[in-house]
């Protein structure tokens, strides 16, 4: 059953949620692709993923696939569709994103005309070829909404069996650069009836910073619950994720169902390097556990003259966590590389490796995500070991002091490398997970005791609980 539920819910363009339970680790390595904006990646019950992207150029329609969401970094790309030369859809081509729809597939883009570059309006094209990357796409025209106005990033999803359109628009009386709105679709997935619901305006200071924007809406549904996340703010470092959310039974085009969170979920990191994370869409992990949160970003703050002229927005990939509350855990953008799992404690399956204050210890609901995530690196001290890289502080690693553990930064020393450094073991209380053991004190372990963590020796049943993890 679990199984048929979750090729209707790829068939129907749904980003796949995983279970409730914890998901065991992916890896991936960012950036995936340079110099492609507002990325969207789904995955087909073909065994693809498929991705489109905005290219720098603004000219055309690319499209790629793979068996595995890293493979889409050296996947052939191919254009589908150029812009026109003269008239409508003939500039600015923006935020394509692919959708699989009554055994079609579909693009929803959005264009300029050549002889006014800024008059944005959506678009749709269509294709029944089993493959997108074949056969030939139909332009089926312009997507209609109450007002001729600036509007883009039109997405798609279905909720109790109605499926919606849900974009962003200038709407006249508002003076803002646009809003979130949503509504049904009609009998075909290039028009919309009945009511056209506002979801978002722009009001917060982190909403307005350089313009009042919101757009590029997506949507991820799980435990009960409809998330819409949607990209705020000017294109450059201000640029950030915010959300709403509404009970999935509730009525979706009431915009009294929707909260908003006063904070974005989802912003610029000094720390790890990277800038302006946004428009962002949602697939699935290859073993359907894991939700993955797709978007584009810069790694440098400052830009030169216009930021829709920086061509250096890059397609990423980082695992979204879920809080206890059941709602989503963005964490921060993770540095460029490879990305962090979190160890989960065998004995105390809700409580994490985090750190607080530099103390490294396990915890359960650890909120501030970045905390409890670590990249698995080569060891400091070489020698086949391994050595845990902090996320929020890049340059700071898990290393023993007396035999309790710190999160502390790399001084470069012997010494360093050595506490720094541990050989990964298979779980000494089961084989799935793993253990550490100190590479510089052979036969201890990291463990935890009383919430803390310590290299120790272990004999007992409930040591070896202690002193094994699970990746996720």
């Amino acid at each position: 059953m679990a199984a048929v539920l979750a090729v209707l819910a790829v068939s129907a363009g749904l980003p796949l949620a995983g279970p409730a339970h914890a998901a065991p680790a992916v890896t991936y390595t960012n950036p995936l692709v340079n110099q492609r904006a507002d990325p969207h990646i789904v995955r087909h019950t073909d065994g693809y993923y498929y991705m489109t992207a905005t290219v720098p150029q603004y000219d055309r329609i690319v499209l790629r696939r793979a068996t595995t969401l890293q493979g889409l970094a050296t996947a052939t790309e191919t254009t589908v569709w150029y812009r026109h030369t003269s008239g409508e859809m003939g500039a600015h081509i923006w935020a394509p994103e692919i959708h699989f729809i009554n055994n079609r597939w579909y693009i929803y883009f959005a264009a300029g005309r050549t002889d006014d570059v800024w008059r944005i309006r959506m678009y749709v094209l269509e294709n029944a070829s089993a493959n997108p990357l074949t056969g030939s796409w139909t332009e089926r025209g312009r997507i209609t909404t109450p007002w001729d106005t600036f509007s883009l990033d039109a997405s798609t999803f279905v909720a109790n069996g109605v499926r919606y359109l849900t974009w962003a628009q200038q709407e006249p009386g508002i003076s803002n650069n646009s809003n979130v709105y949503l509504a049904r679709m009609g009998a075909n997935p290039w028009q919309i009836t009945g009511t056209v619901t506002r979801l978002v305006v722009p009001t917060y200071d982190w909403e307005t910073r350089g313009y009042r924007v919101a757009e590029g809406p997506a949507v991820i549904q799980r435990n009960g619950r409809i998330f819409l996340t949607y990209s705020a703010s000017a294109t450059d470092a201000n640029y950030c994720l915010g959300m709403l959310s509404a009970s999935a039974t509730a009525n979706l085009l009431d915009a009294a169902s929707w909260s908003k969170s006063p904070n974005p979920v989802f912003a610029s990191n000094a720390a790890t390097g990277q800038y302006g994370p946004g428009h962002n869409s949602f697939t699935v992990s290859e073993d359907g556990q894991s939700d993955i949160l797709v978007y584009h970003d810069r790694n440098y703050r400052d830009i030169s003259g216009d930021p829709l002229n920086d061509p250096n927005r890059r397609t990423r990939l980082q695992k979204l966590y879920w809080n206890a509350d059941g709602t989503p855990n963005f964490g921060i953008p993770v540095p460029d590389g490879a990305t962090p799992v979190r160890l989960r404690s065998h004995d105390q399956a809700s409580s994490y490796i985090r750190h607080y204050d530099y103390r490294a210890r396990i915890e359960p609901n650890v909120t501030n995500l970045a905390d409890s995530q670590f990249r698995v690196v080569s060891g400091l001290a070489s020698g086949g070991t391994v050595s845990l890289e902090s996320t929020n502080f890049p340059g700071y690693y898990l290393r023993h002091r007396g035999f309790a553990l710190y999160v502390e930064k790399n001084d470069g020393s012997s010494l360093f490398g050595g506490d720094a450094s541990f050989q990964r073991r298979s779980g000494l209380a089961a084989s799935a997970g793993l253990s550490l053991e100190a590479q510089n004190f052979p036969g201890r372990y990291v463990r935890h005791r009383d919430g803390l963590l310590y290299v120790e020796a272990v004999s007992s049943s409930a040591e070896r609980d202690s002193a094994t993890f699970h990746l996720e």
